[in-house]
């Protein structure tokens, strides 16, 4: 049996997670780190044998006792947090230290051809320390409709993006749960190897703006921002500024790249076909429709 620690573990991917090692019956110890442990647990009260450690990515006192005893890591990076060096590296080294040697990183499709974004930079320094990993890459998340980009869907019926007619590859977080609880699970089998986790299609945000309108039967529109009206309308928004550089980093670039490569390791490790972005928006509508429309 191993110890395994989920960071995140009330955000959408943590949460999956922890839901798919419980559907697949796990027989490991899975602690959630999470700021908030009697918040969690009212979260988690389906999952009796789940247990609990305060973890904050931006305190570093909680680093010890959260690592002790933990044989494997589910590490992702927070949204809001883009200064690697400052909050990785202590946490990283703090992983070291307590003689954890396996990690599973929530990266992203194609962080080893982008220096500047910070999945690349978290990849590097998970490799200087020596440690194994598993690299799992997904394409970009369906949920980002419904989370980072669902105000301006609701509020002003507009995608607002730096992202022109660039392809991207849509992946539903309930496919990357399921498969980083195999991944975790099955750690030997696939360590040391960056896999790269898809859907089926590549589709840009003016046929996104379509299908939501098709599907919801209300207009939404694909506003295309140049980076910096971007980054002034996100600033005036309250965003944090790190966040708002990520963003427009993720958006952009793609631009000037092929479309993604498709991966079939979902379909090959599960049996199973990925969601379509489709049955994702029939499933998610209400978190799509206008405000105006719910009132």
């Amino acid at each position: 049996m191993k110890h395994i620690l989920i960071t995140g573990a009330t955000g959408n991917i943590g949460h999956e997670v922890i839901r798919w090692l419980y559907e697949n019956n796990t027989a490991n110890e899975i602690t959630a780190g999470v700021r908030n442990i009697d918040k969690a647990k009212n979260e988690f009260k389906d999952y009796s044998q789940l247990k609990y450690v305060k973890f904050d990515f931006e305190d570093f006192t909680t680093f010890d006792d959260s690592l002790t005893n933990i044989d494997c890591v589910f590490l992702l990076r927070p949204p809001h947090i883009s200064d690697v060096e400052k909050y990785f590296r202590p946490l990283i080294a703090a992983i070291k230290k307590h003689h954890i040697h396996e990690i599973v990183f929530l990266s992203v499709q194609g962080a080893e051809k982008s220096t500047i974004i910070p999945h690349n930079k978290i990849e590097r320094l998970i490799v200087e320390f020596g440690l194994k990993y598993i690299f799992l890459r997904p394409s970009y998340f369906m949920q980002n409709l419904t989370a980072t980009l669902q105000k301006d869907i609701q509020e002003k019926q507009r995608i607002i993006l730096p992202a022109g007619k660039a392809k991207f590859n849509w992946i539903d977080i309930e496919n990357i749960g399921e498969i980083t609880a195999h991944l975790l699970t099955d750690f030997d089998t696939y360590k040391n190897r960056a896999i790269e986790l898809t859907g089926y299609e590549n589709i840009d945000f003016y046929e996104v703006s379509d299908l939501i309108s098709n599907t919801i039967h209300r207009q939404v529109k694909f506003d295309n921002a140049n980076p910096f009206r971007f980054y002034w309308v996100k600033k005036m928004e309250g965003l944090n500024t790190g966040m708002i550089i990520v963003m427009a980093l993720l958006h952009f670039l793609p631009r000037f790249q092929p479309a993604p490569k498709i991966s079939d390791f979902y379909e090959q490790l599960t049996g199973k076909k990925p969601t379509t972005l489709r049955d994702f928006i029939i499933r998610e509508g209400s978190k799509l429709t206008p405000l105006a429309l719910k009132s």
